[in-house]
């Protein structure tokens, strides 16, 4: 297995980028966020896992081993491909997919695109258990609940589910600890 890649990135497309390693142009396909801090002539680094199928290798390249650890563990969910568990990582950080593995939040899940609510609980099923929780399940419980209470008001008020989770991200560690009406007001400085 290719477990990770160094090299100058040639060519920037959508989700995907072409990385140069000792004259050989690999195409790598990225999170939604990854790809677009990237651009051509930057010289980049990332974990990799290689996907093979019997038409074609595909490899994908994460920022950190634990969003390559999520990766493996969500399409080793029946029904998940390699697109869907990206269009997971691109919309939910691995804070926030481990949060809803073990406080058994499905509807987290059923927010990304290509996620229904069946694929939602069938994710939260097969991984609990494999997926170890960051905090105490009670802190993680409620933090889940206004984290997907501002997330849904913000995708409400027209902006996407990345968009919504960069901002959520962006906040302060005491901003994390405060109310919802509190955090959507500090989310929207961050559009501001």
């Amino acid at each position: 297995m290719i477990a990770s890649i160094s090299g100058e990135i040639t060519h920037v497309l959508e989700r995907q980028v072409v990385v140069n390693v000792g004259g050989v142009g690999l195409l790598v396909n990225l999170t939604e966020a990854t790809c677009i801090a990237c651009y051509p002539g930057m010289k980049r680094a990332f974990h990799t896992f290689l996907v093979v199928r019997e038409d074609q290798l595909a490899l994908y390249g994460f920022e950190t081993p634990e969003e390559r650890e999520l990766f493996v563990h969500l399409i080793g969910v029946s029904g998940i491909g390699p697109r869907i568990a990206m269009a997971a990582l691109s919309a939910l950080s691995p804070e926030t997919i481990r949060r809803a593995i073990t406080a058994d939040l499905p509807e987290i899940f059923a927010k990304v695109p290509g996620i229904g609510k069946k694929t939602a609980q069938k994710i939260i099923l097969d991984l609990q258990g494999k997926i170890q929780p960051l905090e105490p399940l009670e802190a993680v419980s409620r933090m889940d609940e206004i984290d997907a209470e501002v997330l849904e008001a913000l995708t409400a008020l027209g902006y996407s589910v990345v968009e919504a989770q960069t901002a959520l991200q962006s906040l302060s560690k005491e901003d994390q600890h405060t109310d919802a009406e509190t955090r959507l007001r500090k989310a929207l400085q961050f559009f501001g």
